[in-house]
């Protein structure tokens, strides 16, 4: 359960990158696009931390996640963005409280705090868009 958990978590960090990095384009305003890089970012350091802590259990990679849809509508895309971090929340908190040892827990943690403020840094942005 812990393992598959983990796979898609390290699945969705892949896509959230390119997601983000789709997205960055999508806006001129420096402070969104300061935003959406700190998270894109985030979601590469989280991709690469996870796929550390699933090589410790398993002795593999994650290979071949899916890239996923580009940003064409930046206000949907960040309300997608936004429904998508709270989701990945729920899921690190399951994660944490599974975390099978020791060396698992910090990287699930930060990951989990990482995806709070991505969350608001997300409804920041949907509440000043008209």
């Amino acid at each position: 359960m812990f393992v598959d958990k983990l796979k898609q978590a390290i699945e969705s960090e892949y896509k959230d990158y390119y997601f983000y990095k789709s997205m960055y384009e999508k806006t001129d305003d420096a402070l969104w696009r300061d935003f959406i890089q700190h998270a894109y970012e985030d979601e590469k350091s989280h991709y690469e931390m996870l796929q550390q802590v699933y090589y410790m259990m398993t002795g593999t990679f994650v290979t071949n996640p899916k890239k996923p849809i580009p940003c064409y509508n930046f206000k949907q895309c960040v309300k997608q963005a936004l429904v998508d971090e709270l989701d990945s929340v729920e899921t690190y908190k399951e994660l944490l409280l599974t975390v099978p040892f020791q060396q698992a827990y910090n990287p699930i943690f930060i990951a989990m705090h990482d995806e709070m403020e991505h969350a608001i840094r997300m409804s920041t942005i949907y509440n000043s868009l008209k």
